[in-house]
């Protein structure tokens, strides 16, 4: 009994992995190959992925353009925020009815762990991570290890070893 229920889930934790790609998929502006889903996300017409894209939970909020690299792996509950109130030249206190849209570049091989808030306006470069419950808001340079609130670069990763894995082509 036990085993026919183990695979029962399994079924259906497939099943909803199935539908979850094919939203994805539909969602997005356009995709280059693979897609995983593992947890609940919502894209916009302008988010456009590259290969091997992996996302644990992750929305698009607003009317910017978003664009993901090959090989990046979101951890659960990430939010991209690409459209904010305009308070700067707008008609009335504390903001208007318009909005101002701000663009988000994720490079390559960049992995955000759970919780991660991304701006609009930023550019997070090639092979960066991104520590759980930051919030960028500012670009972050290839290779770093970023954290905090507003997060800051604390580390970079071993160049010369990621170089080596990915002429190998070792990619999860």
């Amino acid at each position: 009994m036990k085993m026919l229920l183990k695979s029962m889930l399994k079924s259906v934790r497939k099943t909803i992995r199935y539908f979850r790609v094919r939203a994805v998929k539909a969602q997005c502006g356009s995709y280059k190959g693979k897609v995983q889903v593992g947890g609940p996300t919502k894209l916009s017409k302008n988010t456009f992925l590259g290969y091997n894209v992996n996302f644990n939970g992750l929305v698009v909020s607003g009317g910017g353009k978003v664009t993901i690299g090959d090989n990046f792996h979101s951890g659960p509950d990430c939010i991209f925020i690409v459209q904010n109130h305009n308070f700067d030249s707008g008609q009335t206190i504390p903001y208007d009815s318009t909005y101002v849209y701000k663009d988000i570049v994720i490079r390559d091989n960049v992995w955000l762990g759970s919780r991660v808030i991304v701006l609009g306006g930023v550019e997070i470069g090639e092979g960066a991570i991104v520590q759980a419950g930051s919030c960028v808001v500012s670009n972050i340079p290839p290779y770093a290890i970023a954290g905090g609130h507003p997060a800051k670069v604390f580390s970079s990763r071993n160049i010369e070893h990621y170089e080596k894995l990915k002429s190998e082509g070792k990619f999860l």
